[in-house]
């Protein structure tokens, strides 16, 4: 049953299906306009049958159609009747070809029958199965075979296994760089006394250590064109 409704119930509220409330045990309204009651629906036959007795009665059957067949001219059949009735120049063939008529059908689109050769020892069906090799079995040839087998892929393995370790290139250590490569070791000090070791200078005359290093860096550049051991002489006049 449905609830009572508040207000003005129009007529195009019933054709909203969102405004539709589903009803108890029913399924919801689709607001569809469907014809009346007299109407029937699907697709109206146009026959009219008799039914089974006029089945019986009047029974249809369809006649075969001839099938137009194309013909050609068959050359063949023509020459060899030309030759049975004694003819054998070619003006002759000719006029036997305008006065004669033989005729076969075109093959459209037919594939032609292929003439195939059989031996003659062929026999039709499936083949005999080979009897067991029984003597095999006892002698369990197949076993030994399957053991060379296994034999001779773990032979190919262990062959494979060796090459990649042979290519493999082997890992340098500490022993094998050190005979490569000896690192440079400090020269050792000049000689002094034991008791002088630790003694700083007495007397320094350069104001601070950048003017002490670059006095020196002044006196190696202008040693290369003194003389002496140690490039502490006159300058080379030559």
């Amino acid at each position: 049953m449905e609830k009572p409704r508040c207000g003005v119930l129009r007529d195009s509220m019933t054709s909203n299906q969102l405004l539709q409330r589903a009803e108890l045990g029913k399924t919801k309204r689709r607001c569809f306009s469907l014809p009346g009651p007299n109407f029937t629906y699907g697709q109206s036959s146009f026959l009219k049958e008799g039914g089974v007795a006029e089945a019986i009665g009047h029974w249809q059957t369809v006649e075969a159609k001839a099938r137009e067949r194309k013909l050609e001219s068959n050359f063949v059949a023509l020459n060899r009747e030309a030759v049975k009735s004694g003819l054998v120049t070619a003006a002759e063939h000719q006029a036997f070809r305008n006065t004669h008529k033989i005729w076969r059908p075109i093959n459209e689109g037919r594939l032609k029958p292929r003439s195939q050769r059989l031996p003659q020892d062929m026999t039709y069906g499936i083949c005999t199965r080979p009897s067991t090799p029984i003597y095999d079995l006892i002698e369990q040839k197949y076993q030994r075979l399957w053991l060379e087998q296994q034999l001779q892929a773990t032979e190919a393995l262990r062959i494979m296994s060796k090459e990649k370790i042979q290519q493999r290139q082997v890992q340098d250590t500490k022993t094998t760089l050190l005979r490569r490569y000896q690192p440079p070791a400090d020269p050792a000090p000049l000689w002094k006394l034991a008791r002088f070791e630790k003694i700083g200078p007495h007397l320094d005359t350069f104001p601070s250590e950048q003017a002490r290093q670059r006095a020196f860096s002044t006196h190696r550049s202008d040693a290369i064109v003194r003389q002496g051991l140690h490039g502490q002489g006159i300058y080379n006049i030559s």
